[in-house]
């Protein structure tokens, strides 16, 4: 049990649980070890899981028809991630979900999270509650782009996630804020303006 020590301390974050409800969780997560570059996700393929990161770093991005890749979102440990309209739609996923370290992460089908949603109130409460947290914090994102430059946003990300700044590729930071490696390197050189 002493694997699922910190999935559960996330979800008790929010709702509390009896060890009967854990064991229950428990019984549906799958676990994967996933190397460096590996893809979880893929466009054309259906996802099935909703991933929780035990160990190591992922990053979800859309590939435009151009080859760009977009980054929507860089997760590290006690992060979950999916492409979520493929996961609950059943439809092909449009996102890539690839490995930035070797990782170990639990897997749950959506299916079994909806049952087990049904049988006990303390996991429904606590996906909503997630699924919330994560809807707002993307109308967040969306706002920052249109109204703080490139600079503000990325030292605004630096605060907030100083654990992943200094982690992942600078590419992917880069991908995920909408500007090129080299701008990001100008925006690193100048020093932090005070405001």
């Amino acid at each position: 049990m002493e694997k699922y020590d910190s999935i559960l301390a996330n979800i008790e974050r929010y709702v509390k649980l009896t060890e009967d409800e854990k064991q229950q969780f428990i019984s549906i997560l799958r676990t994967s070890r996933i190397k460096k570059r590996q893809f979880v996700i893929q466009p054309g393929y259906p996802c099935e899981y909703r991933h929780y990161i035990l160990e190591g770093a992922f990053r979800v991005f859309y590939m435009d028809e151009n080859g760009k890749e977009h980054t929507v979102s860089i997760g590290i440990e006690d992060w979950f991630f999916t492409d979520f309209y493929s996961y609950i739609y059943k439809e092909p996923a449009t996102y890539f979900a690839e490995a930035l370290e070797d990782s170990i992460i639990l897997k749950m089908r959506y299916e079994e999270v909806e049952e087990l949603c049904s049988k006990v109130h303390s996991f429904s409460q606590f996906f909503r509650l997630v699924t919330e947290k994560a809807f707002a914090n993307s109308r967040k994102r969306i706002i920052s782009n249109i109204s703080k430059t490139s600079e503000e946003r990325y030292w605004e990300y630096v605060e907030k996630y100083p654990q992943i700044v200094n982690r992942v590729p600078q590419y992917v930071i880069a991908s995920y804020l909408g500007i090129s490696p080299e701008f990001l390197s100008k925006i690193r050189s100048r020093p932090l303006k005070k405001s």
